[in-house]
């Protein structure tokens, strides 16, 4: 798993999100967590600001009800106060899963991102972000979250298939599809844009997202790329939000059990050393006197 950082403005708080990417029950539900960023800033309890995001976070999730994309700007007491944002939805949601999605986004956001001035937060079946900057309508290709799965080679079926689909995906037909979707047996591929951005820049934006796909993953049995406004993925099986199932969940389970004993380690560790630390500061204290 690999996370970059877009900007300086949002910082990943590292450990917790990946920990909590791996420890998700199944990528097939569509409210687990993908990536989070927030901003290093942040603002005052009781703020304008703090009532400006309130506001606009509550706009997106009524919003969720009844349209798979929104977005709102919402106007402060001064012009630092004002904050944009938006939800997307993965194009095959219902209005109830959309809706379910973006609220749990809302949820990360006040867990990971509290008193932040920005944040980003990507699910399986959504992508929300606010921010004080001015990033609606903006094209942005920088990778935020990439994920292959076990490699199994290229002179296969199903890499053949793989190309397939990424192919049929990638395709510009002069109309503006800002979700699309291929499959070739069990193979399935799905792209999607966020719907900010017009024609020409959602094209150009997933015709990255698959070359990147395809350089990073292009041998693996399935592969996520999520770039800041728009994302590309293939998998083989049923599994239409990334395709871990079988030995690739056991996989990322014996990862999780490695990850999980080695934090617990660490803090034994660090918490023996504190203990010694201070035994010996007494000493000293007391040798002194």
């Amino acid at each position: 798993m690999t996370l970059s950082v877009p900007s300086l403005s949002l910082l990943f708080p590292l450990i917790t999100v990946l920990v909590c990417a791996l420890l998700s029950p199944s990528t097939s539900d569509t409210n687990s967590l993908v990536y989070v960023g927030c901003s290093q800033f942040k603002y005052s309890v009781g703020s304008s600001y703090e009532s400006s995001i309130n506001n606009l976070l509550t706009s997106l999730v009524n919003s969720a009800n009844s349209a798979p994309y929104n977005n709102f700007t919402m106007t402060g007491s001064t012009a630092e106060d004002t904050v944009s944002g938006f939800y997307q939805c993965r194009g095959d949601l219902s209005p109830s899963s959309c809706f379910s999605c973006v609220s749990k986004a809302v949820s990360q956001l006040g867990t990971f991102c509290v008193k932040s001035t920005g944040g980003a937060v990507q699910l399986q079946g959504c992508l929300m972000k606010y921010d004080n900057t001015t990033f609606l309508g903006v094209e942005d290709k920088s990778v935020l979250f990439k994920r292959c799965g076990p490699m199994v080679g290229y002179a296969t079926d199903l890499m053949t298939r793989h190309d397939a689909v990424l192919g049929y995906i990638g395709t510009d037909d002069g109309t503006y599809k800002p979700y699309r979707f291929s499959a070739s047996g069990s193979v399935q591929a799905e792209a999607q844009c966020v719907q900010d951005l017009n024609q020409g820049e959602c094209q150009d934006c997933m015709t990255e997202a698959i070359r990147q796909l395809k350089t990073e993953c292009g041998g693996a049995k399935w592969g996520n790329m999520f770039l800041a406004k728009c994302y590309a993925r293939f998998w083989d099986g049923g599994d239409p939000s990334g395709g871990r199932n079988g030995s690739d969940k056991e996989e990322e389970t014996q990862k999780t059990v490695i990850i999980l004993v080695v934090l617990i380690v660490a803090a034994a560790v660090v918490t023996v050393l504190l203990s010694l630390f201070q035994a010996l500061t007494c000493q000293k204290a007391k040798g002194g006197k």
